[in-house]
Parts: C-alpha cells; sequence; structure tokens
C-alpha cells in the first residue's frame, strides 16, 4: 500500500513503541510533513525521526489526536481482510466471555479498531464511530458485519459529542435491515427493553454486568435506592435478587417507562416503583423525610467530560456521596461508581472516606469492581480504563 507519509519529531515514538496508539499533533515533524497534506479520514505510514516505519494510522489534521494506528505493520492493507480479522478476535473472546450474544463487541483502541464501539443486543448491532479515520473505512466495516454476523439490523447511533470535535455529523440512520420495533437485552437472568435508537449512548450500559450481579447476589430482604437508574437495570437486578423493595429515580420520563415495563417483564413490578426526580433534589427532599434504605446504588454519568471540568465534578461526586450516605440505613450497602475517567478511583476512594467521616459513619470497602470483560483495558492506555466501582458497608461510627 502506497500511503503518504507522516514523520515524528525526536524522542516522540517512545510512547508508541511501548503500546500507545495515539499521535498528539505538537508530535509531528511539520517541516517534512505538514498536517495540512492531509485530509480528515486520510491512511498515512508513520515514521519516527529517523525514517523507520511505526506503523499505518489514520490522520486528522483539524484534531488534537492527530492520528490513530491502525496496524504495526507497515506493510498491510487497510481493507476487509484487515477489519475480518480484528472483528473475529474480537467476537471470540465475547463468545468465550457470554453464552448469549449481548454484549461491547468492539471497544475502540482495545480491540485494535480506535474511533469505533459496537453492542450487539442478538442479531442487532448498535454503532458509535466517533473519528474522520474510522468514517472514512466505514463502508468496509459495515460489509464484514453484514458478512460475519448477519444481522438483522446495523444502526449507527452517531450522538456522540466527539463526533462533533472530528466534525462529523451527528444524525443517527439505520445503514442495514430494519430495527424491530422491541429490543430486549439479556443480562444476568433478567431480560430489559430497551430503545437503542433514542435511549442513551448505544442504548445499554453493559459495563455494570458484573457489578449489578453482584449487588443481586447480596440484595435479599433490602429495601433498595437505584438512582440515576436509565433503564433500570441495577434496580430490577437487585428485584430479581430478592430485594424487598426497590426505588428507581431518573430524570428522564422515557427511561423510566422503559424500566416499568422491564419490571412488568421480570415479573418484580410489585416491589419496584419509579420516581422522575433531579437526583440531588430527590436525596435533599428523602434527608429531610428521614427516608432510609437499606442499600443506595449510586452510578451517576459521566460528570467530568474534560480536564478543565474536574473542579465541578468533583464538588458534585461528593455531594452525591454525601448525599446517599445520609439516606442509609445503620449497617447499610452503598455502592458508589463513576464512569469519568479523568476521577481516578483514589479520588472517589477519597470522596468516600471524607463523606463518611463528616457525618460519623463508619464506612469500609468490601469490594471493588470496574468495566466488564467486554470492556477490556489497554495496559499501555489509560484512558481505556475509566470505571470506578466500589461496595462499601457503612454502620454508625464505631
Amino acid at each position: 500500500m502506497n500511503l503518504p507519509e507522516l514523520f515524528l519529531k525526536k524522542h516522540e515514538d517512545k510512547r508508541l513503541r511501548n503500546g500507545h496508539l495515539w499521535v498528539f499533533s505538537n508530535e509531528i515533524d511539520s517541516h517534512r510533513s505538514p498536517l495540512e497534506q492531509f485530509g480528515a479520514g486520510d491512511l498515512a505510514s508513520l515514521h519516527d525521526h529517523t525514517g523507520k516505519p511505526l506503523g499505518i494510522v489514520y490522520v486528522n489534521p483539524a484534531t488534537l489526536i492527530c492520528a490513530r494506528l491502525l496496524t504495526r505493520k507497515p506493510n498491510s492493507a487497510i481493507g476487509k481482510t484487515f477489519f475480518k480479522n480484528r472483528l473475529t478476535q474480537a467476537l471470540n473472546l465475547r463468545n468465550r466471555l457470554f453464552a448469549q450474544p449481548f454484549y461491547r463487541l468492539v471497544f475502540g483502541e482495545s480491540d485494535g479498531l480506535p474511533g469505533l464501539v459496537i453492542d450487539r443486543f442478538g442479531d442487532v448491532l448498535s454503532l458509535q464511530i466517533t473519528t474522520a479515520g474510522m468514517e472514512r473505512l466505514k463502508p468496509l466495516l459495515i460489509d464484514v458485519l453484514i458478512e460475519l454476523l448477519t444481522p438483522a439490523a446495523i444502526l449507527l447511533k452517531n450522538d456522540s459529542s466527539q463526533r462533533q470535535l472530528e466534525n462529523l455529523v451527528r444524525e443517527p440512520e439505520v445503514v442495514h435491515g430494519k430495527l424491530p420495533q422491541t429490543i430486549v437485552v439479556e443480562e444476568n437472568g433478567a431480560r430489559f427493553i430497551t430503545d437503542i435508537a433514542q435511549g442513551q449512548k448505544t442504548g445499554w450500559f453493559y459495563d455494570h454486568r458484573c457489578s449489578r450481579a453482584q449487588l443481586a447476589a447480596w440484595a435479599k430482604g433490602m429495601t433498595v435506592l437505584d438512582l440515576f437508574s436509565y433503564a433500570g437495570a441495577w434496580g430490577i437486578t437487585a428485584a430479581l435478587g430478592g430485594a424487598e423493595t426497590v426505588v428507581c429515580v431518573d430524570s428522564s420520563e422515557s427511561a423510566l417507562a422503559l424500566a416499568k415495563e422491564s419490571a412488568a417483564f421480570n415479573g418484580v413490578a410489585d416491589r419496584v416503583q419509579f420516581v422522575r426526580s433531579d437526583v440531588f433534589d430527590f436525596l435533599k427532599q428523602a434527608r429531610e423525610a428521614q427516608q432510609r434504605f437499606d442499600a443506595v446504588v449510586l452510578d451517576p454519568p459521566a460528570l467530568i467530560k474534560r480536564k478543565k471540568d474536574y473542579k465541578n465534578g468533583y464538588e458534585a461526586y461528593r455531594r452525591l456521596n454525601h448525599l446517599a450516605l445520609q439516606v442509609m440505613e445503620s449497617d447499610g450497602l452503598l455502592v458508589s461508581a463513576s464512569c469519568s475517567h479523568h476521577l481516578q478511583r483514589d479520588d472517589l476512594h477519597e470522596i468516600l472516606r471524607s463523606s463518611a467521616r463528616h457525618i460519623d459513619r463508619h464506612l469500609v470497602f468490601i469490594a471493588e469492581a470496574g468495566q466488564g470483560p467486554d470492556h477490556p483495558i489497554h495496559p499501555a492506555m489509560p484512558e481505556t480504563e475509566y470505571l470506578k466501582t466500589f461496595f462499601c458497608s457503612v454502620s454508625a461510627c464505631m
């Protein structure tokens, strides 16, 4: 494959040689290879400052991450065989991990396909393409997915804010087949009705699957508060695990409607309540009314999306955990999670420690968790590790 060449400055290849897959615009030798000569999504051969090839990248000259490595084999062709090999490898891993076809099939860089996320819902695929490079390769990708999986439908969600950074259109599109009216997700012995076209992200959050199973194992006889409940995955799983009552709180009426339908679908509607409310407002009112719960699940959306949001986001996480602890029964269970990459595990650890001390509670960690195995972590890319969860036993101060 005869590709234009992209050269790095001296000493800028170390991170890539250690396994990372991103190239930043300030690492490019702009005299030898001006970024302006590339179009958004162009393929290029990447070289270190001595001219030694490092692999093949796709390029976007208008973004801070100006290139992403597709392969370290400089003579590879980025065609159908490339996608078939990568997707087959990803599929084989998930088939080893899960008995049913409900999982994240592709997790970007961790599966060697930067800028791409694919969630599988039986014979329906929901895709998020977030880079111009992967957008340019979309026809090849779709052809291989159809050949490999014969899906009934393929939806391009295309609503991620990252697409805007890459100057891509943010319009969902069904590119193959016809979406069924109802999508049913099977997880942990439960079945959930979801709306992948109108729902958040790809339509479901598979990443907490293992943590939800852990909560269900401990939920028997408990009163459970599920905050930011979305379509009820935590709460309904807890009810199936034997929770006495569950209250799901979310600000989205459509999400709660799906959760209510799923509760009935799983035969637990009599034990699950649904409250449409801002979570901060609900917690303040519950505290004032002296409502108490045996278990509280705090799984908010990402409150720190960019580094510059860190201070305000940290404070929001602190307030949420502080309020959640105040509506717990003594000897309760708090499940506190964060999907913000910029909030490190140690940050959440400190928020929980300080919040418990502030209200004079004895808090200990009884388990920790992260993203499920269908969201594998690339050891050279800390950006692929984002989810952290603490299971906390909370009691009166000793």
